[in-house]
């Protein structure tokens, strides 16, 4: 299956090497959309749990990638639906642009063996998403019982995680990832900022962590990233 439960009306979907999420709460919120041409994916993860692409009433976008955003103005444009995203790359993303330069990619082996295979030659635009409604510091939105918009820069500017808090799920984009062991990201904007960003963001009450790249983090989670990344 393409798609896994994480808690009741909370999935991930695997769109190969990105993942996207589903919350289901009177209609479905889809955060992140993948590359461009994932909407066929995400649709037949849908119809696994008994939805249609009609139920999608709104899009989240963590940030501005190609590999988060690509799918976005296909699926708002086939299914006349609000995206969401933070102001920083909101304005970007309307322009079609999903990378600031320079990217600094992260020291080791790995990093260095998954940017050479797979990401040299990602694209720097993507259709222009239009339009957007811009996420502010701290809004909690009305999904589930309080989706938290915590802004999470480093890996780009406008980076938003979002946090069920009463569900104690942090769905947390790209702050870092968990494919073979909690790590950092391959590549950030601005690594430094990243670092003590993921410092705070384990501040947070959450058990679950789930990330655009990996496996979710069970089980007290923000102590595992706190000690990860301290």
């Amino acid at each position: 299956m393409a798609i896994k439960k994480i808690i009741d009306n909370v999935y991930q979907v695997s769109l190969g090497m990105v993942n996207c999420f589903i919350i289901d709460d009177d209609g479905l919120t889809l955060i992140d959309t993948g590359f461009q041409g994932s909407e066929k994916k995400i649709f037949e993860a849908l119809s696994e749990i008994g939805n249609r692409p009609k139920d999608i009433k709104q899009i989240i976008l963590t940030h501005l990638h190609p590999d988060h955003a690509g799918s976005a103005a296909d699926i708002q444009k086939m299914l006349q639906i609000p995206v969401f995203a933070h102001e920083t790359d909101a304005e970007l993303l309307k322009k079609g642009i999903c990378f600031r330069e320079p990217m600094i990619r992260t020291p080791g082996f790995f990093p260095w063996l998954i940017f050479n295979l797979f990401m040299r030659n990602t694209p720097s635009t993507i259709k222009p998403v239009d339009p957007i409604t811009t996420l502010q510091h701290d809004q909690l939105l009305p999904v589930l019982s309080g989706l938290r918009v915590i802004p999470t820069p480093g890996h780009s500017e406008g980076h938003i995680s979002l946090l069920l808090e009463k569900e104690q799920v942090l769905i947390a984009g790209d702050i870092c990832g968990n494919t073979g062991g909690l790590n950092y990201s391959i590549l950030y904007e601005d690594p430094a900022l990243a670092k003590q960003t993921l410092k705070e963001v384990a501040k947070y009450n959450f058990n679950i962590a789930c990330f655009g790249h990996g496996n979710p983090l069970w089980e007290g989670a923000n102590k595992k990233m706190a000690d990860k990344f301290k």
